[in-house]
């Protein structure tokens, strides 16, 4: 499964991520967290600072066994629940998915800043591959 708002994700990446989820039956391509995130309650309280180095950015590509992301979206639309990505429902269920790193530059584009910051990519990956 992958969304048309990363445009810039990489070959290896889908190649890792199927080959992950054919293995294990599900898998997404993530990156580390590199920010500092707080779990915040009501009017803007900190709850807790998770440990960085369990924190994970989750992309697109996400890979799955057909049976089983199936099953997924059809007990989450029973449930009336609506997870925010594919993966988040099949964690539901139990099953364990496994992360695939990503590269930081498979960027995701809803904004014009994200635009600008793909098209910057895209320039400096082009002058690398001339030089």
């Amino acid at each position: 499964i992958h969304d048309a708002v990363r445009p810039l994700v990489r070959p290896d990446v889908v190649r890792r991520v199927a080959q992950a989820a054919s293995r294990c039956g599900a898998a997404i391509a993530a990156i580390p967290a590199t920010e500092t995130v707080k779990e915040v309650a009501e009017a803007g309280r900190i709850v807790r600072t998770p440990p960085r180095r369990t924190l994970w950015c989750a992309r697109t590509p996400q890979g799955f066994h057909r049976d089983l992301i199936l099953k997924a979206h059809r007990e989450a639309a029973a449930a009336g629940f609506e997870g925010t990505d594919d993966s988040e429902l099949v964690e539901r269920l139990g099953h364990e998915v496994r992360v695939v790193e990503d590269h930081y530059d498979n960027v995701k584009i809803t904004t014009d800043q994200d635009l600008a910051v793909a098209e910057a990519l895209l320039r400096w990956q082009e002058s690398n591959r001339a030089n």
